[in-house]
């Protein structure tokens, strides 16, 4: 760089002319090492097989995709995971925001663990914001003990708009975790009302955590999450709180008698604990296996499986139907005319949607003709 200040007219006044300034990439940097490596079929199920946490993290991930061409993959991933699956205990963890889900896990975890052995996979899903879509992921901090243990898995997952407070995936996701043989699996669910029940359909044990004190008896006897619970367990019973958190066990106890028997014919049962203070835990866990011996025995295990098989084939049928429906191109062109016409009352709801139904249907059977 030339510097008009050395020139003659300048006398006295020198400037150096500096030191090159270096690249702003490093030349010796191999972006080739950063790439994650894609893995066929066959690679990801060998993967899976052998237990590779990475791998199986990312089949996971192709699982939750929404592109078309992973979603084919991932059933293929899926039906040749199969037959290495339904060898675990699934048990579903559900309670109203702030009931001490997470902080439980952490510690039935490490308890299930160091007494039963095994593997353990956490499926953690995290609420989706209905404004920016995004979800915070957070479940797996307050997991600080079992997030340490190698022998288990902990994967959050996006309710991505789902309801039921689960994940539109988790169902296949179990499959992966026991194809990887994980042999106890933790559904944990978003803090859910009286009826989000989605969790049920898909876990052997459904364990409601409950608090003291957040309502009168009526609460307890109203249908819903509290007809389908198989254990209700009061947390935080500790300090001042244990005799509230005992009154409240009485109440819900009273609530039980009030329902029909279960298909099982298995009387849920009514306990208190501590997940903080890692008390009552192993009665929680003796009341889990009781009841899984119980359905055993009874033939109600493979019952129940056997109908959330179905019932997961039914929503799948919707899933792929509402998809086809919406990606079609020419139900695309008609949406936004329809809402205008609606918003601007020319139309009702009812009728844009029968006629956006129609151009569908008329679709369908001009193609397959």
């Amino acid at each position: 760089m030339e510097h008009p200040e050395n020139s003659e007219e300048y006398k006295g006044l020198v400037v150096n002319s500096g030191v090159e300034q270096p690249a702003i990439i490093n030349p010796y940097l191999n972006r080739r090492r950063f790439r994650r490596k894609v893995y066929t079929v066959a690679e990801m199920v060998e993967g899976i097989l052998k237990g590779d946490v990475t791998i199986l993290s990312q089949a996971v991930t192709l699982v939750e995709s929404v592109n078309p061409e992973h979603q084919a993959m991932a059933q293929e991933v899926i039906e040749k995971c199969l037959p290495y699956s339904g060898n675990s205990i699934r048990v579903g963890i559900s309670g109203v925001p702030g009931a001490g889900k997470s902080t439980s896990i952490d510690v039935f975890g490490c308890h299930v663990l160091d007494n039963k052995g095994g593997k353990l996979a956490v499926l953690a899903i995290d609420p989706s914001s209905e404004r920016s879509k995004g979800s915070i992921l957070g479940d797996k901090t307050r997991m600080e003990k079992l997030s340490t243990r190698p022998e288990a898995f902990i994967r959050p997952s996006p309710t991505a708009g789902s309801l039921g407070g689960v994940a539109r995936k988790t169902r296949e996701t179990i499959i992966l975790c026991e194809a990887a043989g994980y042999d106890k699996i933790f559904v944990e669910t978003v803090g859910v009302g009286q009826s989000e029940t989605a969790c049920h359909s898909m876990v052997d044990f459904f364990l409601l955590i409950q608090l003291a004190g957040t309502g009168d008896e009526l609460q307890g006897i109203k249908r819903g999450i509290m007809e389908i619970a198989d254990g209700i367990v009061i947390n935080k019973c500790d300090g001042n709180n244990v005799d509230k958190c005992q009154m409240a066990a009485t109440n819900f106890r009273n609530a039980l008698h009030f329902f029909p028997m279960s298909e099982s014919g298995w009387m849920p049962k009514v306990l208190c604990y501590s997940g903080f203070y890692a008390l009552g835990i192993n009665e929680v866990w003796d009341m889990i296996y009781q009841y899984i011996d119980f359905v055993k025995n009874n033939g109600y295990f493979e019952y129940r499986r056997n109908e959330q098989s179905k019932y997961w084939m039914y929503e799948t049928i919707n899933e792929q139907l509402k998809n086809s429906f919406y990606h079609n191109q020419q139900v695309e062109d008609m949406l936004q005319k329809a809402e205008r016409s609606v918003l601007n009352g020319e139309q009702t709801s009812f009728a844009a949607a029968g006629m956006l139904l129609d151009t569908y249907f008329k679709q369908l059977k001009t193609e397959n003709l």
